[in-house]
């Protein structure tokens, strides 16, 4: 792999950047502090939008690590952060990481995670040179898992209670691409 860190990627409706401390009352009132967003995450709703300035200051200074991946989603039309999608695991043995992405309610069932995870896919395969990209969902939230079959990663298999989200222990259903595959449907 070829580490080149939180690279600026632009899509048709979208521009996937490095946070800035400047994001976080967007960050706090389109997806942070809603519990139906962070319903399926590990981390609790935020209860100030100082508690998304501090959780952003520690972002930012992760920047100076070129393995570290971690992208704002800015929505172009309003120039709003409407969410996050990031690599949430690296194995550099195997040249594999696993994405995780959270979105703004008012910004769900539009394509707009899927136009995302279709970039990273791509920049990952194309420009970083990983042989796996890998995602996971509770099972309780197929929409994140049809979001995944949509930018062409595969179902693999579901652990059993292998995870603990907000909602407790929980199924993890896994899915999956490798180069090859997404070479081979270019």
């Amino acid at each position: 792999m070829k580490h080149l860190g939180t690279r600026i990627i632009e899509t048709d409706r979208l521009i996937l950047r490095r946070f800035t401390l400047e994001d976080a009352d967007d960050m706090y009132r389109n997806w942070a502090n809603d519990e139906e967003v962070t319903r399926y995450l590990t981390w609790p709703p935020h209860t100030s939008v100082e508690a998304t300035g501090e959780l952003l200051q520690g972002w930012i200074e992760a920047y100076q690590d070129i393995r570290n991946y971690n992208w704002c989603i800015e929505w172009k039309e309003n120039h709003e952060a409407i969410g996050s999608i990031s690599v949430v695991h690296l194995n550099d043995v195997i040249a594999s990481v696993e994405i995780g992405y959270c979105i703004g309610h008012g910004y769900w069932r539009q394509g707009i995670t899927s136009e995302a995870l279709k970039a990273l896919v791509k920049f990952f395969f194309g420009e970083v040179g990983v042989n796996r990209v890998e995602a996971r969902h509770d099972v309780n939230n197929p929409g994140s898992g049809k979001v995944m079959l949509k930018c062409g990663l595969k179902y693999e298999g579901t652990r059993r209670k292998a995870d603990k989200n907000n909602t407790g222990l929980c199924d993890m259903a896994l899915y999956g691409m490798l180069a090859e595959d997404y070479y081979s449907i270019g």
